[in-house]
């Protein structure tokens, strides 16, 4: 990455056209460039990490791999650091072919290139119920990962046998934020919620038997838990859930700092 971010600001744009540099008009164009990469199909938001404190994230899926490499580039070539979700292998294979040096996950199916913030922070642990949930679980903690959380990812401990689940709670307590993944009927959310003392975020996939719907027994499994702490994101939406984690891992940090 050449950068963190981007380091230009509306000061110095000010300034060359308070010192004759830059007519008013020039200078509302680059003003303008600061805020918004504009690439024609896409108005790329360049300076996100001064509202929410994260960068934008590029979900790959429903993009030709040629508009999503020109939106990586973009954001490469100006040192925002880059996470795309849904993305395929094709798009990998683009970008490190022309120089860029993309990190791909084939379970989690993304894309990365450096990171939201250098260090990881806390704990972030993602609990998924079986191997066929590895996907969603591995795009929850590469999310949470990229924005600065440090992860554990543990894997096939779902109420089928319950017995795993116990082996592992003292690793699963160590968290300040739970991703419980899980596919079938949901189940691992609400058990996770009535054995902990922090935060659980539901992620339903869409694994299971015909009557699972794509996923939506799981999701209405985790919307009715009736264990209190469980919060729910859509069908198969890692990125969600890592992201909500995360915000949750960070924010203890800022209330021990008083902010």
């Amino acid at each position: 990455m050449k950068n963190a971010y981007p380091q230009n600001s509306i000061q110095s744009v000010l300034e060359k056209i308070k010192n004759g540099a830059l007519s008013i008009a020039e200078g509302e164009a680059e003003i303008s460039a600061l805020y918004t990469g504009d690439l024609g199909f896409a108005a790329i938001d360049l300076r996100r990490h001064e509202r929410t404190g994260f960068p934008e994230v590029i979900f790959c899926a429903g993009k030709t791999d040629e508009q999503a490499a020109a939106i990586i580039r973009e954001m490469y070539q100006k040192g925002i650091p880059v996470l795309g979700t849904k993305a395929r292998p094709s798009l990998a294979e683009r970008l490190t072919g022309s120089g860029i040096p993309a990190v791909y996950d084939i379970d989690a199916k993304t894309l990365t290139l450096g990171k939201s913030t250098a260090e990881g922070r806390g704990l972030v642990v993602v609990a998924a119920a079986g191997t066929s949930d590895l996907g969603a679980a591995k795009e929850a903690a590469v999310t949470a990962e990229f924005f600065g959380s440090n992860t554990k990812l543990i894997t096939d401990i779902g109420v089928a046998g319950i017995h795993r689940l116990f082996g592992k709670l003292d690793e699963i307590r160590r968290a300040r934020a739970i991703v419980a993944v899980a596919g079938m009927e949901g189940a691992l959310a609400g058990v996770l919620a009535g054995l902990v003392s922090v935060p659980v975020i539901a992620l339903p996939t869409s694994v299971g038997y015909g009557a699972s719907f794509g996923g939506l027994s799981a999701l209405l499994g985790m919307l009715t838990s009736c264990a209190p702490g469980v919060s729910v994101v859509n069908i198969d939406n890692g990125f969600g859930a890592g992201y909500q984690a995360n915000l949750i891992n960070q924010g203890c940090f800022k209330q021990a700092a008083g902010q």
